[in-house]
């Protein structure tokens, strides 16, 4: 299936390893104009080498702390001096893990700028110049966190709710543009990210981390844990030409580890 993403300029945060480095191959794949972005220079420029060599596009890149509000807003303006965006795919590592009372009011309010004002920020400045195009896409990465509460990352599912409400916000707001707002909630997938967090509810609860993982897949109905591939997959189609009447929505791309029917 061609998506039309041919020529189309992305922004993919937090995009050098895992759902966020597969999910701007897969765009730069099918012929979009990629920007990636994330902490640490050193990891954007292997990624970036890496995606070149996979799909032959050129990729630029620029660091960025979603939690620092100066960084967000000067990679925003950067992505708008390359000519401006027409696919945000927003990504973010996910916070510190911990239950309830584990956390500090800086743990809190360091997930809130990372989960949701680096959201806010991005879409504030780069929306406008979708809408006056005429075109945009704009995929919020989640977590299945904000369906279904998981062990030990109270941050998490907390603060990851309030992305629903800005998807539906935005996607009222910048519809009559042709400016799609959509989400994907990712179920348990093999990143680096996970195997910290596997780590952690092991070191919890005295288990070895090869027991932690396979519970973690048996939660599933398709009985394993998901590659980074195949949520980029479901990523790549949201900002495509064929989602064209999709907008609004918060999707599981989890194997059916939700177990609520709506």
């Amino acid at each position: 299936m061609d998506l039309g993403l041919r020529g189309r300029a992305a922004l993919v945060t937090a995009s050098s390893k895992g759902i966020g480095l597969a999910v701007a191959t897969e765009l730069a794949r099918e012929g979009a104009k990629v920007m990636i972005s994330s902490r640490r220079e050193e990891n954007l420029r292997s990624a970036a080498a890496e995606i070149e060599r996979k799909t032959g596009s050129k990729v630029l890149w620029r660091r960025a702390d979603l939690t620092v509000k100066e960084d967000v807003e000067a990679l925003a303006r950067w992505a708008l001096e390359q000519g401006g965006v027409d696919i945000l795919v927003f990504n973010t590592g996910g916070p510190k893990p911990g239950g309830f009372f584990t956390l500090s009011d800086g743990d809190w309010l360091q997930a809130f700028e990372l989960l949701l004002m680096s959201a806010v920020r991005l879409c504030r400045m780069l929306a406008p110049r979708m809408a006056e195009r005429g075109w945009g896409r704009i995929v919020f990465v989640t977590s299945v966190a904000i369906k279904q509460p998981e062990p030990q990352i109270a941050l998490s599912n907390v603060v990851r709710l309030s992305l629903a409400g800005l998807v539906k916000q935005l996607s009222a707001e910048l519809a009559r543009h042709n400016v799609l707002v959509n989400a994907v909630m990712p179920g348990l997938t093999l990143t680096q990210r996970l195997r910290e967090y596997a780590e952690h509810l092991a070191s919890q609860s005295g288990r070895q981390l090869a027991e932690v993982l396979e519970e973690m897949a048996e939660g599933s109905d398709v009985k394993r844990l998901a590659e980074p591939e195949e949520i980029a997959w479901a990523v790549a189609f949201l900002a495509s030409e064929r989602a064209s009447f999709i907008t609004g929505a918060v999707i599981p791309v989890d194997g059916g580890r939700i177990r609520c029917t709506l």
